[in-house]
């Protein structure tokens, strides 16, 4: 049920795309011990608690998806709307990965235009009946979501296809991306409508909805939300063309569990976040996790599977058995080859055909026995593009036909209509191969379908005429770009842009010997028949909520604004002071110690120029002129860099190299506060470094009189990183018997003495004496 005390939080009529509405706070901010705000502190609107729970008590998985697994048909007499489920539908499939207990709510649009007076009732039908909530979206912010920057700029793009000209895609408009946006958070409203934040999980699925996570993460800070990507993630090099890309980066970020296809994908998808986002990922106990402003964002790498008991259905219909006889007796004495694809730039028909043509050309023989059965779904999007695709298709098609066909014998059957899914099972049933030569694809299971297709069930078998308990074959021919190709590793794997080896492996498969077929065939259907998509649903949802455990055990921050909005999570331990309340304590104390960092407090990590500004000499100066305080600079840097830059501040303290050397002031000489006096150990680890700076373009040493630093931020991301976990490995080796510690830090390897820290140099005895 809608819980009706939750209203919209996102309020579409003010126009401002980026901003984010507010919900009053459930409980009051208090303070626990003096100066210590509890974890209900945050941002002063909304903050790690303010996932209020709903009158909703029964945990739920709520699907989020472009379109709802639903038909829907209006009869143009009564005007009454009829709905039922789609039982094709992926999304209601996967169902069957859920206990029978588990309440599914699916969030979508409706494939149909419903008039706005008719909104209410049918939400409420839909609901009711279906656990359906749709998203109504106004006809012309929808077609700038969906057939503009979904389809002209995502597809696209995460399929390879560069906007290098205006006749072969669009550019970039950024109305159409404020439509994506604006399509988004009508989504965010919907679920929020049925959410209860405690106890749900959220699973929002593909492109559609990548930014989707952020408006959910904004409302609910502690909500269990996952996110899987059901096209291909492009390479860094493909995706840092789109302007919005760390729009897109950071709000997937906001999810809990990030889901793709293949390893490919997965690693385009780090790989991006390493180079635009400076964001470091590691494999914990075989599962690979991102550290997002305290968070880990776990990815899984798995491929979506198909209901096989569908198929199974399917094959046992007699409308199955019956088109059989059927094509069995138009192709009698023929070999089948089947081919099912959309009709769009990326399925590589054209190049599928032309390999075809070339098969026949180099091996007369087959003419007049092999046919290619060409399945043609029916368009998903429209432009120039696919009208050229199509054209393209019917005239090879045409010319292979004219050239080597003759009566009762076509090379190509392209079938460019609706196939009733019995039909294709009929198909895939007969096909002694079957060719998916996609240029990119995000999974295609295509070859699962025909997998099954051909193990077949015992009715199909006596349609076919084959024997009880016979062993049953099938070949397979996989572009190696699709996300279906590394999980079938028996079948033959072709480049799609090379004629002559897609033609050389239809040939191939269909000359192989039998017992090769048979156990390529049964090494597939296990895999298949294991890996379904109860499997794949089971698998994300147990590691969604193994990511989502830690949630209680964190406190949450709500930081930024609009898109770049996060979530700054920290341990238990850590307590938000009152800015009220050090004012107050600073004031009527006697005595005070201030500690400042110089990188990243001083001055700002990225700044260039290294040297304090006029304004920050200033604000030391008057902190020092108060008798009271005692003020240290405590850094990583070297004694001669602080002591130039501070001349100007003769009351001021320097901790250099980690304190290693303390200087109590400007007039005062620099103590050492170690008693390690032996660097015979830079002898040995200079070289090293010398070594691994001279093969990593960008990267330098830099020498202190007490460590030693690799710097690398300069250097490429990725290979700067790899470079760093290896130069550690290797002086944690050659050092291993020296009284020193060799540590990775942001961009750095360093080495320095035993025992020589920032918070060592602070607790020392002596020293908060002298303070």
């Amino acid at each position: 049920m809608v819980s009706r005390s939750c209203v919209s939080l996102l309020d579409l009529a003010s126009g401002n795309m980026m901003d984010f509405s507010h919900t009053p706070r459930a409980l009051p901010r208090i303070m626990t011990v003096p100066g210590i705000i509890s974890d209900l502190d945050g941002d002063g609107t909304n903050d790690g608690n303010s996932d209020t729970p709903s009158t909703v008590t029964l945990s739920k998985k709520i699907i989020v998806s472009n379109f709802l697994p639903l038909n829907a048909q209006k009869d143009l007499k009564s005007g009454k709307w009829s709905f039922s489920f789609d039982e094709d539908s992926l999304l209601l499939q996967m169902k069957d990965g859920f206990t029978e207990n588990t309440e599914v709510v699916y969030v979508g649009s409706l494939r149909a235009d419903v008039d706005t007076s008719e909104q209410e009732e049918v939400s409420q039908q839909l609901l009711e009946e279906f656990n359906c909530v749709p998203t109504f979206i106004p006809s012309e912010i929808y077609k700038k979501f969906y057939h503009g920057f979904c389809k002209h700029h995502l597809w696209p793009l995460f399929h390879y296809m560069l906007p290098m000209s205006p006749d072969h895609g669009i550019r970039f408009d950024r109305l159409l991306w404020q439509s994506y946006v604006t399509t988004n958070k009508i989504f965010a409203d919907k679920v929020m409508e049925v959410i209860n934040p405690e106890e749900d999980y959220v699973w929002v699925h593909d492109y559609h909805l990548m930014v989707l996570p952020t408006f959910l993460r904004k409302r609910f800070h502690r909500i269990k939300l996952g996110f899987f990507l059901h096209s291909p993630f492009p390479s860094s090099e493909i995706y840092r063309i789109l302007p919005v890309r760390d729009e897109i980066l950071k709000a997937l970020l906001n999810a809990d569990l990030i889901g793709f296809h293949t390893f490919d994908y997965a690693r385009h998808f780090l790989s991006c976040c390493s180079r635009m986002l400076g964001l470091d990922y590691e494999s914990k106990r075989g599962h690979i996790g991102l550290e997002y402003f305290g968070r880990t964002v776990y990815i899984k790498i798995l491929p979506v599977g198909i209901h096989t008991g569908r198929i199974e259905s399917a094959l046992n219909h007699p409308s199955s058995s019956i088109k059989v006889k059927e094509i069995q007796k138009q192709f009698k004495g023929k070999r089948l080859v089947v081919g099912v694809d959309d009709m769009d730039v990326f399925k590589g028909i054209s190049l599928k055909l032309l390999a075809m043509e070339h098969l026949l050309q180099q091996n007369s023989e087959l003419r007049g026995k092999l046919v290619l059965v060409q399945i043609v779904n029916p368009v998903r999007s429209s432009g120039k593009a696919v009208q050229e695709a199509k054209m393209e298709t019917y005239t090879i098609t045409k010319r292979i036909n004219d050239t080597f066909g003759f009566p009762d014998y076509e090379p190509v059957v392209l079938i460019d209509r609706h196939v009733p899914f019995c039909e294709k099972t009929a198909y895939y049933a007969l096909a002694e191969c079957c060719i998916v030569n996609a240029v990119r694809d995000g999974m295609n299971l295509i070859p699962y379908k025909y997998i099954v297709c051909r193990q077949g069930t015992p009715k199909m078998d006596e349609a076919l005429g084959v024997a009880p308990g016979s062993r049953h074959t099938s070949t397979l021919v996989v572009s190696e770009f699709t996300g279906c190709s590394p999980s079938l590793s028996g079948a033959i794997r072709v480049n799609p842009w090379d004629i002559e080896a897609v033609s050389n492996a239809l040939n191939v498969a269909i000359n192989m010997p039998d017992l090769e077929k048979q156990l390529r065939h049964e090494k597939h259907y296990r895999y298949v028949s294991s890996h379904d998509i109860a499997y794949w649903a089971c698998s994300f949802m147990q590691d969604l909520m193994r990511a989502c455990e830690y949630h209680y055990s964190k406190r949450c921050w709500g930081i930024g604004f609009g898109l770049n909005f996060r979530i700054l999570s920290l341990s238990p331990s850590f307590r938000k002071l009152s800015n009220d309340y050090i004012i107050t304590a600073y004031k009527r104390t006697s005595k005070r110690a201030i500690f400042l960092d110089y990188d990243g407090t001083v001055v700002a990590q990225t700044s260039i120029p290294k040297t304090p500004s006029p304004e920050v000499i200033s604000v030391l100066n008057n902190l020092c002129s108060d008798p009271r305080n005692n003020v240290f600079i405590v850094s990583g840097r070297g004694k001669k860099s602080l002591s130039d830059w501070f001349a100007q501040c003769e009351n001021l303290g320097i901790a250099a190299e980690h304190g290693y050397f303390l200087r109590w002031s400007g007039m005062s000489d620099w103590e050492t506060r170690s008693l390690a006096a032996d660097f015979d150990w830079k002898n040995t680890a200079k070289p090293v470094m010398k070594l691994y700076t001279e093969t990593t373009d960008g990267s330098y040493i830099e020498t202190k009189e007490s460590a030693l630093v690799w710097h690398h931020e300069d250097a490429d991301p990725d290979f700067g990183s790899c470079q760093a976990k290896e130069l550690l490995d290797h002086l944690e080796n050659v050092l291993a018997n020296d009284p020193v510690v060799v540590k990775r830090g942001q961009n750095i390897v360093e080495v320095k003495p035993q025992g020589v820290t920032k918070g060592l140099c602070c607790r020392e005895g002596s020293f908060l004496d002298d303070c």
